[in-house]
């Protein structure tokens, strides 16, 4: 399914190593690629934003206030680039890869134990059976430190689920997120 467009880019195998250029050794990452039973996709540079409070508002789903998500910039030292999520906050950013879910699978996105274990939660919700774009990634910092998020390198684990298509898709039935861009989705009702 990788070849007929489920994920783009796709890695056919778990990278935990690049080499940033000729010069430097090879470097450690967080994994991304093809793993055991799953794909582990990363966090794309483009853009990321975390909730601020703006006193005198409410973040409503229905009427969103898109005032209430500031970006941040993109950190970049010698070894790597990422965002820094404060502690107690919460943000979202956006896929690297373009997932194209076929009528037949579901995919359910859940965190990555080495986040997980800085008091990183990935709150993503799933891509369901013919829906397309790429997906707004949601993380909470429950710790008291601010955390690095990296760029580039593997961010959430995605799982795939097969069944008969479905009588209805997401795509079918016109989903509100369907064929996302690589920028933060805010949230809609339609």
């Amino acid at each position: 399914m990788a070849q007929q467009g489920l994920i783009s880019p796709f890695e056919p195998s778990l990278i935990r190593k690049v080499q940033k250029d000729e010069s430097v050794a090879l470097q450690p990452v967080i994994s991304y690629g093809l793993s055991s039973y799953g794909y582990d996709i990363r966090l794309s540079p483009v853009e990321f934003r975390i909730f601020r409070h703006i006193p005198g508002t409410v973040v409503d789903p229905k009427n969103f206030n898109p005032q209430n998500l500031e970006p941040i910039p993109l950190h970049t030292d010698a070894n790597a680039s990422y965002y820094i999520l404060p502690a107690h906050s919460y943000g979202l950013g956006v896929a690297l890869e373009r997932l194209e879910v076929p009528g037949n699978i579901t995919v359910i996105c859940i965190g990555k134990s080495t986040y997980a274990r800085c008091g990183i939660i990935a709150n993503v919700t799933p891509a369901e059976a013919a829906w397309r774009g790429h997906l707004t990634l949601e993380f909470s910092n429950s710790s008291s430190a601010d955390c690095s998020i990296y760029v580039n390198e593997g961010v959430v684990k995605l799982l795939f689920l097969e069944g008969e298509p479905c009588a209805i898709s997401y795509h079918a039935r016109r989903g509100q997120y369907q064929d996302q861009a690589e920028i933060v989705t805010l949230a809609k009702v339609c």
